[in-house]
């Protein structure tokens, strides 16, 4: 079975690439389509060809700057040109350009579409444009079962297929007090709730590591008399692995309309209990694998709570931990593999 994977803008390069490779692996032949990712070496192919079809300009000459956006709406079109003329068993989208692709995309082969991001936060109003864009596809895939219902309200019947770890085995060196507030920093994640529930915990570290896309200004001024160490910018593998080394515990105190997070995952993927906030369905392998604690959303007071009893408790911090093991045994890119391929079989 010959599938196409495709993630035009790379938004999601790490998931990807262990996704191509476990089908790979697993029998089938399989070619990513995407870009060039602008903040760091994307993975190398294993067992499937790569192939930077889109914005073979704008994702090289510009980072963030919105100069790049006119640049790549002119190259979009081109991309999906190029994308049209692969052949495919499946097609299975990953992430679409929601105003464009209403008006350019068409599958050319039975096709899959994963909501990560269920209606994205910029375009999270325009229901009618994520309608009948879904329409589209054969299948929906989401992570959680809150996404599965997230998206019957839209008259969408989604497969839930859960999003695997992103395993790892960093050297423990966590000084059991450090709270780790990890990934890409966005107004939706939540820090300034971290930052409050790590002094209302006391007796508490936290560690910000990853890549502000706002101000980090008011997050330090919030943070002022606390003991916080600020890794900034989009950190590589090896530092990655040294933040969720040094981390007892991480935190997710993210507000509604993300489906699952990648960073709760590689937390949890390298044995490192999470306190989430009850949103979207990232409380669900927490919860699932009594990995950590899940609060009630918004509730600085409940998430101060969660931190200080992990930290303070030995054994409920080693019942967390064991419930992150958990997960990383169950949660396998193997399984997601052979789901996929299963979902993938209803089309050929």
């Amino acid at each position: 079975m010959r599938i196409v994977l495709a993630d035009p803008p790379a938004f999601t390069p790490t998931y990807d690439h262990e996704l191509a490779t476990a089908l790979g692996h697993a029998g089938a032949d399989v070619e990513l389509v995407t870009s060039h990712f602008r903040f760091g070496e994307s993975p190398s192919a294993n067992g499937y060809v790569r192939r930077e079809l889109f914005y073979p300009l704008s994702s090289r000459l510009f980072q963030r700057s919105r100069l790049r956006l006119p640049l790549k709406v002119a190259e979009h079109p081109i991309g999906l040109a190029a994308l049209r003329a692969q052949r495919a068993d499946v097609l299975h989208m990953q992430w679409l350009v929601p105003e464009l692709d209403l008006r350019l995309f068409r599958p050319h082969a039975p096709s899959v579409f994963t909501a990560h991001d269920l209606l994205p936060r910029r375009t999270a109003r325009k229901e009618d444009v994520w309608r009948r864009l879904l329409s589209r596809f054969d299948r929906v895939v989401v992570h959680s079962v809150q996404g599965r219902e997230r998206l019957a309200g839209l008259g969408v019947d989604a497969r839930v297929i859960p999003h695997p770890v992103f395993p790892s085995d960093p050297e423990r060196r966590d000084d059991g007090r450090t709270v780790l507030a990890f990934g890409v920093i966005r107004p939706y994640k939540g820090l300034r709730d971290a930052i409050e529930a790590v002094r209302r915990a006391g007796n508490a570290r936290l560690l910000v590591a990853g890549d502000p896309l706002e101000p980090i200004a008011p997050y330090r001024a919030a943070a002022a008399g606390l003991d916080v160490d600020w890794r900034l910018g989009y950190l590589p593998q090896m530092e990655v692995d040294r933040a969720l080394g040094e981390a007892t515990i991480a935190v997710f105190p993210y507000e509604p309309e993300l489906d699952q997070s990648g960073a709760l995952l590689r937390a949890l993927g390298a044995g490192v209990p999470a306190v989430a906030y009850d949103v979207g369905g990232i409380a669900e392998p927490v919860r699932a694998f009594e990995a950590g604690r899940v609060v009630p959303a918004g509730d600085v007071e409940a998430l101060a709570d969660a931190v200080r009893t992990l930290l303070s408790d030995p054994a409920a911090l080693e019942l967390a931990r064991a419930g992150a093991r958990r997960a990383r045994e169950s949660l396998t890119w193997e399984e997601s593999a052979r789901e996929h391929l299963a979902l993938y079989e209803e089309l050929v």
